[in-house]
């Protein structure tokens, strides 16, 4: 997983409230055990849609989307978190989230930032001209506007998102302990020793 310290640029101005992980990534997409390609096929509803913000080229490339209440309810699909990334997200602003999306989003480096929904309305106007950016240190989103609006976030999903550390990261930087563990048990309990051939 990448170290995410700071994301910053445009953002796309989306807002719909009770976003399912189907309008995400609709399940036509899920036969792949691979996270390529799935960008294509991120929000495929809305975008068959003319005029969506998505397809609007002042958005191209932007790397925050800001949703409304309530994102990635439904199913538990990683995909959702995977189709985001792979479309270039790699934060969402939105009053709240359901709690498996949000875990998903974290297991996968992605941000999902809960702010109140007065902060939502004005990023999203800010949005519609101008960057925004989301600092992990000093925990805030500010806009050129001098707008700066702080976020809480759990301590520890703050130090693995900063430091870029998955779940395999946090057990390889155990190892010395794992084998120390494993040695102890060996000697006091033997029969737990693989048979030799």
């Amino acid at each position: 997983m990448k170290p995410v310290k700071k994301v910053e640029g445009r953002a796309i101005p989306f807002g719909q409230k009770n976003v399912d992980t189907d309008v995400i990534i609709p399940a036509a997409w899920l036969k792949t055990i691979s996270r390529e390609g799935l960008g294509q096929g991120a929000f495929e509803t809305v975008r068959a849609q003319e005029g969506n913000v998505f397809d609007d080229p002042e958005y191209a490339g932007a790397p925050i989307l800001i949703a409304g209440d309530n994102f990635g309810c439904g199913s538990s699909r990683e995909h959702a978190a995977w189709a985001l990334e792979d479309m270039g997200i790699k934060a969402i602003l939105a009053p709240s989230f359901s709690d498996i999306f949000s875990g998903n989003a974290f297991k996968n480096g992605l941000l999902a930032i809960a702010l109140p929904q007065e902060a939502i309305d004005r990023l999203m106007e800010v949005a519609k001209t101008d960057p925004i950016t989301i600092d992990m240190e000093s925990m805030s989103v500010t806009t050129p506007f001098q707008d700066r609006f702080s976020f809480t976030m759990d301590p520890f999903r703050q130090k693995c998102l900063m430091e870029g550390l998955d779940e395999i990261d946090l057990t390889m930087a155990k190892s010395n302990a794992i084998k120390a563990h494993e040695q102890h048990i060996d000697s006091v309990q033997p029969w737990h020793r693989p048979v030799a051939e």
